[in-house]
């Protein structure tokens, strides 16, 4: 193979973050046992940073985002894995420390490689994603606490976003009670064809009073958010319950005194994707792929190529992407 195409950040020479697509070569790559032609990745609000240069994110430029991406080997040294075996990658140090799936060729570890689960496509495993990926187990940290169905109404913040969305779909499917925030009223009928039996507004949940406990509403939740509509969500849960965490868009600082955790023996989880170890990893992608499989309505998926990438980006930086947006290599 002569030359791919890669969709690249780097710093011009007056020091402003640029992006194109660039050709490379195989050569270019990071070091790694695997190489894998991409199909598809997609796009996460952490690419929407490393597409920024964000030095939280980007370890250093130039830079390939992409923490997600699917498709076939294309080259291996390791013996798990066979020339033409479709796979996916998510999380580790991908489009983040080390060059990502924004690429239609990546050479990763051969431990960041995931067998594709049965009966999914490189299309429909990057519907998942990190985002889905995250979800999943946000809700096995909910099931794993022995909330049930029948045991309250489950939250989930941010319910238009990759994650949000997603965890509202493998909660309805499961039978839980699904209250779903979000400041877009235009989605309303997206989220009641989902399952979601109550919609909230932001407002509804961001409780700024510095009470230490509020009325119990919930018996878990899905938070995106962080911030003061985290410290809402913990001080609102049921005795036992749980909340799973895994966004920080409206803020990192979190309000709260021991007595949610105390008094009502709540459990806040913290939810990490990228390390996540490979036992627990593979089983989320079984059960997302298995039982816990669900279908998005074609509205909260779209698709863009490295070229749109750029309009896309600005999309979910200002909060107007609705679901799940793929990358098409």
């Amino acid at each position: 193979m002569s030359k791919f195409e890669a969709f690249i950040v780097r710093r011009d020479t007056t020091g402003e973050i640029v992006t194109a697509v660039e050709p490379l070569a195989l050569d270019d790559l990071p070091a790694g046992e695997v190489v894998i032609a991409v199909e598809y990745s997609s796009l996460n609000y952490k690419d929407a940073l490393a597409c920024r240069g964000h030095a939280g994110v980007v370890g250093k430029l130039p830079h390939v985002p992409g923490i997600d991406c699917a498709g076939r080997v294309a080259e291996s040294s390791d013996p798990r894995y066979a020339v033409g075996q479709p796979v996916l990658v998510t999380g580790y140090k991908l489009g983040a420390e080390e060059w990502g799936g924004y690429s239609q060729y990546v050479r990763v570890p051969a431990e960041w490689v995931v067998p594709m689960p049965p009966g999914l496509t490189a299309r429909s495993a990057m519907i998942y994603g990190t985002a889905g990926f995250t979800a999943a187990q946000c809700v096995s940290a909910i099931v794993d606490r022995g909330i049930e169905p029948s045991g309250g109404t489950v939250l989930v913040t941010g319910s238009t976003g990759g994650v949000g969305i997603l965890a509202v779909a493998i909660l309805a499917k499961l039978g839980y009670q699904v209250a779903a925030v979000t400041g877009k009223a235009e989605q309303h009928a997206l989220l009641k064809q989902l399952g979601v039996t109550e919609i909230l507004a932001r407002s509804e949940v961001v409780d700024t009073t510095t009470k230490a406990l509020l009325p119990s509403r919930f018996a878990a939740a899905v938070d995106t958010v962080g911030g003061a509509t985290l410290a809402t969500v913990v001080r609102s849960l049921n005795y036992r319950g749980i909340v799973a965490a895994c966004g920080l868009v409206g803020g990192a600082d979190l309000p709260l005194s021991v007595y949610p955790f105390l008094l009502r023996g709540v459990t806040l989880a913290g939810i990490d994707s990228a390390k996540c170890p490979r036992a627990p990893r593979e089983e989320m992608w079984r059960r997302l792929s298995g039982e816990w499989r669900v279908e998005l309505p074609a509205a909260a998926v779209s698709e863009v190529t490295l070229e749109e990438l750029p309009s896309a980006v600005e999309k979910i930086l200002a909060g107007k992407i609705v679901g799940r947006t793929l990358v098409r290599l």
